[in-house]
């Protein structure tokens, strides 16, 4: 078997970022697949999982119904290494066209009040799993690193 695009990066080398991950053809579609990558991998403790499936919630809940891109998005979920999330978005897109998306769903989180979106045991299969604070925490922090807008932290590492 080959192995898969995800597993060809230099995970020494990857630095917390927003990074196209890959880009397949469906039908007459571009599907572009970010890497939402919150934690240098192998170096940072890796988010706890409350905060993960918050995010994960929250996340889902705001692109699906968002005005502009609800009926470009995918999927959005979490990586199993707990070192960010995927993000797959219908276009031919570069990180630096959704990063206005993205620092909204950001803000959106970290502003956050209420019952979690799906946070109910007829809605969600570990529905009890949820850390809101700490779901905040992460946005802000991976926030304030794309608002650096460093090319490193948008293009993979070679």
């Amino acid at each position: 078997m080959e192995k898969i695009a995800s597993f060809q990066i230099d995970h020494l080398r990857l630095l917390p970022g927003l990074y196209v991950s890959r880009k397949d053809k469906f039908g007459g579609a571009v599907l572009t697949t970010f890497d939402m990558r919150f934690k240098q991998p192998n170096t940072e403790p890796v988010m706890d999982m409350p905060a993960i499936h918050t995010i994960e919630h929250l996340a889902a809940t705001f692109l699906r119904s968002h005005k502009d891109w609800a009926a470009r998005d995918v999927y959005f979920g979490p990586m199993g290494c707990r070192t960010g999330f995927y993000l797959i978005l219908e276009g031919d897109l570069k990180p630096h066209d959704i990063l206005p998306l993205i620092i909204e769903l950001l803000d959106w989180i970290a502003a956050f009040t209420g019952d979690i979106p799906g946070a109910s045991p007829a809605e969600c299969g570990n529905y009890s799993e949820q850390n809101l604070n700490m779901a905040k925490w992460e946005c802000k922090r991976y926030e304030a690193l794309l608002k650096q807008n460093n090319d490193k932290n948008f293009t993979y590492p070679e």
